[in-house]
């Protein structure tokens, strides 16, 4: 993955949630192993369905600093109160014919939903992802996850895909995959009207 160009200097960020509470958003360290753990254990199972790997799993984890270390991802924190609140990482796969394709996951705990946490984390790891030269950002879930959609649809994001029946949740269940994509050198294959 391409450099931060500088933009690692901007972090840590205060702003206001909708409620007063102050939260800081900044990149994640491998010092963060276990505080993600625990956030991740927080999680309801409802939202463990949709995560495409298990992030309450300690060697998933473990994977994930691997990848901090070896750029190929990178990944905001939300805190409020020094708690983890919310993350969104931007991932680039080493193969050659996508190594320009940023994929942006973002999450947040339950009791944080409903402040603004969500869109703005969204649309910081958005901005970092412009930083690191790539040509397209992508983001996948399921079609019922609303307000997802919402705020990727917020920040120019199209729906490319929806595969039926593709991605099998933790409970076996097949559910559609919808796969939205930004272009962010502003060049497209199709025409927008």
């Amino acid at each position: 993955m391409a450099a931060l160009r500088g933009t690692e200097s901007k972090y840590p960020v205060r702003f206001k949630l909708r409620d007063q509470r102050e939260a800081t958003i900044r990149l994640m360290t491998p010092a963060d192993r276990d505080a993600i753990l625990k956030f991740a254990s927080a999680l309801p199972s409802d939202d463990l369905l949709f995560l495409r790997t298990d992030i309450t799993d300690t060697a998933v984890v473990a994977q994930w600093v691997e990848n901090l270390v070896n750029g190929s991802t990178v990944t905001l924190l939300a805190e409020v109160d020094r708690e983890i609140a919310a993350y969104a990482s931007v991932h680039v796969e080493p193969a050659r014919w996508t190594r320009r394709v940023g994929e942006i996951r973002v999450n947040a705990a339950l009791k944080f939903r409903g402040f603004g946490l969500g869109r703005r984390l969204t649309e910081e790891i958005f901005e970092l992802a412009h930083s690191l030269d790539l040509k397209k950002l992508t983001a996948q879930m399921t079609p019922d996850q609303a307000a997802a959609r919402a705020a990727f649809e917020h920040l120019g994001f199209q729906v490319e895909a929806v595969l039926t029946d593709w991605v099998e949740d933790r409970s076996g269940h097949l559910r559609d995959l919808l796969i939205m994509t930004h272009d962010v050198a502003g060049f497209s294959d199709r025409i927008v009207a």
